[in-house]
């Protein structure tokens, strides 16, 4: 299934996934494997410890954020496949994000589990048939199909991976 037969197509979170091309969702979810992997480690790694502002988060924890967000959307997916609990419960992304140990972990350690999580993701979605995908449930407000959960997770990463290119990678680059 596509973006497009994406029904009903949830508030706030469209600006995540109308990020992603109108194609199958296996086919997005291979394009992400790639552009993970076509990720310039070497580059990132420089970003150890930076932060474009002081009230932003270090590029490691900008990291961890879409890992962390990406197994919340499989949890949640399955559930609603699974028809097991809706509405379910919203997240205090900043509780979560304190309880976060990037600093503990290299770039490379995390590329590494973004990777994984995306392919464990990948995985998870291809088990579900066309009637699974049209599930529709509530996550906290929002009546989401499962399929929104799944290019959900991809627009997510490409948001952050966007945020980091554009605001991390050229400050730090400037030497600022």
């Amino acid at each position: 299934m596509k973006r497009s037969d994406i029904n009903p197509m949830p508030d706030y979170f469209d600006r995540y996934i109308n990020l992603i091309e109108d194609v199958e969702l296996s086919e997005a979810f291979d394009k992400s494997i790639a552009r993970i992997d076509a990720l310039d480690v070497e580059r990132l790694t420089r970003l150890d410890g930076y932060r474009y502002s002081a009230d932003k988060w270090m590029a490691k924890e900008v990291l961890q954020h879409v890992i962390d967000w990406e197994r919340i959307f499989c949890y949640r997916a399955l559930l609603l496949a699974r028809h097991e609990g809706s509405p379910l419960p919203g997240i205090e992304e900043s509780t979560l994000a304190n309880g976060m140990n990037a600093n503990d972990l290299t770039i490379p350690e995390l590329l590494g589990d973004l990777r994984a999580a995306r392919v464990s993701t990948r995985s998870l979605f291809s088990t579900f048939n066309e009637a699974m995908l049209q599930t529709v449930g509530t996550i906290w407000i929002y009546e989401m199909p499962v399929l929104a959960i799944g290019f959900l997770s991809l627009g997510h990463e490409a948001h952050h991976i966007k945020i980091i290119e554009e605001r991390y990678i050229p400050s730090l680059a400037a030497g600022v």
